[in-house]
């Protein structure tokens, strides 16, 4: 069990988590629930699981947002047709409507729609390699006007590619963008970046080190070793909870003070 989503409803802190069996390497969500940030409780089956032939490989790495009403739910779909972006809705996180397929492969993933609309437009983010992109819409379904807005930095610890994290957070000082980057060792870090609040394709501060990288056993040993991806991050009284996936094989939490994390996103 690893990358999850992260959604905070009433007084819990839901993780739709990305699970794989023994039998094969097929992905399915799962479904945990905290009052505490720190303390889980799951359920025994999978609540989304593979649906149709854009997902015979899995379904993986979703990204939840609260818009419109409903749960929205983003995630990698994995077939012979491509790796994708699709969509799906849900307000109890048990009875699921698919939506389809909202940018297509061969190669898109690492998707997050953002918690309110930009300039009277929904705004979601998706990686076309090696960068991190936004795309936009006027009713969640057709997606489009791609623009490119954070690339790897040669001889950095993200040289190699970027994904977006979860979805980006409304801050004072802009949308914190929480991602992973990749170097040529094809060790996953997370740093931090602010976008500009009414153009966000605007990167205002991206600084060069990262705030969290494979340390401990988990994340350094396991399915694919030196890993630390997030799909998500709670917020709890001043704290920011970043769930992450170790290694592609358990989940793990780092917590940061919401004005450290931001005046580090600044650059002071």
């Amino acid at each position: 069990m690893f990358n999850c989503a992260v959604a905070q409803a009433r007084d819990r802190v839901v993780l739709v988590y990305r699970a794989q069996g023994t039998e094969n390497d097929i992905s399915r969500l799962g479904y945990a629930a905290s009052t505490d940030g720190y303390h889980f409780d799951r359920f025994e089956h999978p609540i989304f699981a593979p649906g149709d032939e854009t997902e015979t490989y899995g379904v993986e790495d979703p990204r939840i947002t609260w818009i419109d009403g409903a749960w929205q739910m983003v995630y990698t779909a994995w077939s012979d047709l491509g790796i994708q972006v699709a969509r799906a809705t849900t307000s109890d996180f048990l009875i699921w409507r698919r939506q389809g397929i909202v940018i297509p492969g061969p190669d898109n993933k690492d998707a997050a729609i953002f918690p309110e609309k930009v300039g009277g437009r929904y705004a979601m983010f998706h990686r076309i390699p090696p960068a991190i992109w936004l795309a936009w819409s006027d009713d969640l379904k057709h997606w489009g006007d791609y623009q490119k807005i954070m690339e790897p930095r040669e001889g950095n610890w993200d040289d190699l590619k970027v994904g977006a994290g979860g979805p980006p957070i409304k801050t004072e000082h802009g949308w914190l963008c929480i991602y992973h980057g990749v170097d040529r060792d094809k060790m996953y870090r997370l740093g931090v970046a602010l976008l500009d609040l009414d153009d966000p394709s605007r990167v205002i501060s991206r600084p060069q080190a990262p705030v969290l990288e494979p340390e401990e056993p988990w994340e350094i040993t396991g399915d694919i070793p030196n890993v630390v991806f997030t799909c998500g991050t709670a917020e709890l009284a001043g704290t920011f909870f970043v769930y992450y996936g170790g290694a592609d094989k358990v989940i793990a939490v780092a917590t940061a003070d919401r004005t450290e994390l931001l005046q580090f996103a600044m650059g002071e």
